[in-house]
């Protein structure tokens, strides 16, 4: 059975990857749809050109195709890039999708109209049931964009563990916050993890601070042997 993945070197698409994998599928491809807007309704944007090296880690091909972004105009790209993985032999596409009902429906219809099997492995997954999963399956996580209160800063860069899910579980109390980041409180990338040969190591970032939100920008990076 071959699968591949819509990928973005987040945790969602990352732990989508995983999930097939478990679930006996051979990922013969990652798909990166790299949009040209950064405000994509579709498409996670931070770090997208680091997908190159995290498949490599992962040791699976990667496709990338391009899209201008535009709302709804990019299910057009995304249709092309499916074809194109039909025609290589894929029968299934996996997502990192968990409650956004606007991507996975679109998804959903795109494979229904070209014959693909469309699976969504997380989709209602308990929030902190799932990020306690990421952590305790050993992925190395970190955050690379927050735009909601009580997330400043200091967030940037900061590795997902056990501290910063209970620091989650307050401002989630508090402000109502997505504890899985679904609503685009926060972006994600991972360094590091079990179905990864080697590891993600930055070697250059920055940070870049707007008021109240902001993103990490990693210039420079490179694979090196897991410890």
């Amino acid at each position: 059975m071959k699968a591949a993945v819509l990928f973005s070197g987040g945790k969602d698409s990352t732990m989508a990857v995983y999930k097939a994998m478990e679930d006996g599928w051979n990922v013969e491809y990652l798909l990166s749809m790299h949009s040209e807007n950064p405000y994509s309704y579709m498409f996670h944007v931070p770090n997208i050109h680091l997908a190159v090296l995290l498949s490599q880690a992962m040791g699976i091909p990667l496709i990338q195709a391009k899209t201008p972004g535009m709302k709804e105009e990019e299910l057009d790209d995304l249709r092309n890039a499916l074809k194109d993985l039909k025609n290589r032999g894929v029968e299934a596409v996996f997502t990192g999708a968990i409650h956004s009902q606007y991507q996975k429906s679109r998804i959903d219809g795109l494979c229904q109209e070209l014959g693909l099997e469309s699976i969504a492995p997380l989709w209602h997954r308990e929030p902190l049931d799932y990020m306690q999963e990421v952590v305790e399956l050993g992925f190395e996580v970190i955050i690379t964009s927050v735009s909601a209160e009580g997330l400043d800063e200091s967030w940037l860069g900061r590795t997902v563990d056990e501290e910063l899910l209970e620091e989650l579980k307050v401002l989630h109390d508090k402000y109502g916050l997505h504890m899985a980041f679904e609503g685009g409180e926060a972006e994600t990338l991972v360094l590091n993890g079990p179905i990864f040969t080697k590891r993600l190591h930055i070697l250059d970032s920055e940070k870049i601070w707007d008021v109240d939100s902001g993103h990490l920008v990693i210039k420079d990076a490179e694979l090196t042997e897991k410890d």
